[in-house]
């Protein structure tokens, strides 16, 4: 079948996520037959460069033979049990490798299948915690200005996206922001570090007021990716962490889009040196493959729940929690980084891309060049208010897949992307600026 064959089928029955479907009628969707690599196969041959890993999950590269064999190989024994009342082994050694990489401060692992599960959770604990602790009033939360944390009701009542909030904003539970780190609204003469603390002086004022009803403050650690790949200093975390402390309230690291080495460190909580009190874990843990999202805590939490209560417990469920074969996905991806030094060799190639790209960054279209690990962003000068539509367009004619945030343009590939495979995406980003009318 042609590729317009499974346009016109998807079309008909598929509701694609976050996209007014009216668009297709100018701009198709692009079918898909086969990936390898960095490299997307359309049904008559076209190839695109999968320059945002397909929605940030895919770290080593599509049909990954390792993690291929993982799969098949769990596939045979077992491929999902209930979780409740049962276990099995690929959940116990996935819990126990997690644990270990945050030297055991953390653990306790809760499962389910996607990000906006896992900031539900990690939401849901932190009001139970309190309640058992018999302090109910704590009960709200707190974001960061313009941070993203998922599209479920509980995850939307902290994501802070207009696109997002205004349609449903009557169903939300009321809740708080502060001021975001973002570098880019550093006053003249401040440095990112400064314009960090500065942004924890509103966290610090929020907290003095509001500490005795607030349960948790949620964030996400050095990036905000949903909103325009925010930056910021690691130091805005350093201060987080010890304001919810002084104050009694939990931290919440939304690590789903920036773990896994995203930013250079496995978790990116360790730029900071801190230690979360909930850290949420999605997209690349299971190496793009499958769905999984996890919850990591503390002890001290988890010892709130451990009663002969039922109603002490932690009443939460799914119906796939910790499915084998996606457990198996995970423990293949955590085995290539262990076995190949994936973050290691991360920080040389991301050098040698930034090298790379400095004429984008001095493009004069271009503003603010950024770089964290394995992303990079930058923002357009333009008056096209369809520029995100438009560019994504003309960069799939390029043989590209990028997905601009508004003006903003970001890659975040596959770390197996090659260098040759960088240059081309460098090159061909560059031309899309200078074409740009």
């Amino acid at each position: 079948m042609s590729n317009r064959g499974y346009l016109e089928r998807s079309l008909r029955a598929v509701w694609h996520p976050c996209t007014q479907m009216k668009v297709h009628e100018r701009f198709p969707l692009v079918p898909v037959a086969r990936a390898e690599g960095v490299w997307l196969y359309d049904f008559e041959g076209a190839r695109y460069l999968d320059a945002i890993s397909s929605w940030w999950v895919n770290l080593f590269g599509h049909a990954n033979p390792r993690i291929n064999a993982a799969i098949k190989a769990q596939l045979d024994r077992l491929e999902h049990v209930i979780l409740a009342g049962f276990t099995h082994e690929p959940v116990i050694e996935l819990s126990e490798r997690l644990a270990a990489l945050t030297g055991n401060a953390l653990g306790h692992c809760f499962y389910a299948s996607d990000g906006s599960s896992a900031v539900e959770i990690a939401l849901k604990m932190s009001v139970h915690y309190w309640r058992n602790c018999g302090r109910p009033e704590k009960r709200r939360f707190v974001s960061v200005a313009n941070g993203y944390h998922g599209e479920t009701l509980g995850a939307l009542s902290v994501t802070d996206i207009a696109l997002f909030r205004s349609a449903y904003g009557p169903l939300l539970p009321e809740g708080a922001t502060v001021p975001s780190p973002d570098w880019r609204l550093a006053q003249p003469g401040e440095s990112s570090a400064d314009c960090a603390r500065r942004a924890a002086r509103g966290l610090e004022a929020h907290l003095d007021a509001n500490h005795r009803q607030t349960a948790a403050m949620i964030l996400e650690p050095l990036v905000q990716c949903a909103g325009g790949m925010a930056m910021h200093d690691p130091e805005y975390l350093r201060r987080a962490r010890a304001l919810c402390e002084r104050y009694e309230v939990h931290l919440i690291a939304d690590e789903i889009a920036v773990g896994c080495g995203r930013t250079g460190t496995f978790f990116a909580c360790e730029q900071a040196g801190i230690v979360p009190d909930f850290l949420c874990l999605s997209k690349s843990l299971s190496g793009g493959y499958l769905p999984l999202s996890t919850v990591l805590t503390r002890d001290s939490v988890y010892q709130a729940f451990y009663d002969d209560d039922v109603a002490r417990g932690f009443l939460h469920s799914h119906s796939y929690t910790g499915n084998a074969l996606a457990c198996a996905a995970a423990l293949a991806t955590l085995a290539i980084f262990a076995e190949d030094r994936v973050l290691d060799a991360n920080h040389a190639k991301a050098e040698r891309v930034t090298e790379r790209a400095q004429a984008i960054a001095r493009h004069p279209r271009v503003r603010h060049f950024r770089n964290t690990g394995m992303i990079w962003a930058f923002d357009v000068e333009t008056e096209d208010p369809a520029f995100a539509r438009s560019f994504f367009t003309a960069a799939l004619a390029r043989g590209l897949l990028l997905r601009p945030l508004g003006r903003t343009v970001y890659f975040m590939p596959p770390y197996v992307i090659a260098d040759d495979e960088a240059e081309l995406l460098v090159a061909r980003t560059f031309e899309l600026l200078d074409a740009l009318d």
